[in-house]
């Protein structure tokens, strides 16, 4: 089935929304969450809250391309629920190391305020993604959107882990060479 028609069955309050949903993305999902947890149930638990958000969110709200929609609610879920588990102790989990990578690209609050608000420096940042390469977007973004492993990221690509971290390491620094221009860093 589409993913329009999966949205009208949610528009039409139909509850095979959530079970189609399920059938097409949930091993999507799962993939996510796991990434950012490294925990089976908790993972599982944060595809169910996903359906539960989908089924919440839609309508009123009409999500242009679905699965961008559902990965958007599983990442968010799964990024409060790591809060949450960690909130006392520390992780060595993907986001954590994903995190201490992109650990130089501290913007001062004063220097975001003056420069950009939020919603700019993240229209700043998808502008500096789809300028990139296919395939080096397909990196950063297995990486930092949705905390891949290295070893993850060169085998699903076909690359070797060497290749991965060179081309991370580049992107990274490019970026942070962009921010800069910008008066962000």
């Amino acid at each position: 089935m589409t993913d329009e028609k999966i949205i009208e069955l949610y528009f039409n309050r139909d509850e095979q929304a959530i079970t189609l949903t399920k059938l097409k993305y949930e091993s999507y999902l799962y993939t996510i969450a796991y990434n950012i947890l490294s925990d089976k149930p908790d993972s599982e638990e944060c595809v169910n809250d996903t359906y539960m958000g989908a089924w919440d969110s839609i309508p009123p709200h009409r999500p242009s391309v679905l699965k961008t929609y559902l990965s958007k609610l599983t990442r968010n879920i799964s990024l409060k629920k790591l809060r949450y588990n960690t909130a006392k102790k520390r992780n060595n989990s993907q986001i954590e190391l994903a995190i201490d990578e992109l650990k130089d690209l501290e913007c001062t609050a004063e220097n975001v305020e003056s420069s950009l608000d939020e919603k700019e420096l993240v229209e700043f940042i998808g502008k500096f993604i789809s300028k990139l390469e296919i395939n080096k977007r397909r990196i950063f973004l297995a990486r930092y959107w949705y905390f891949f492993s290295v070893r993850d990221i060169a085998k699903k690509l076909g690359y070797t882990e060497s290749k991965v971290k060179t081309t991370l390491k580049r992107t990274r620094d490019k970026l942070f060479e962009e921010l800069k221009k910008e008066g962000l860093l």
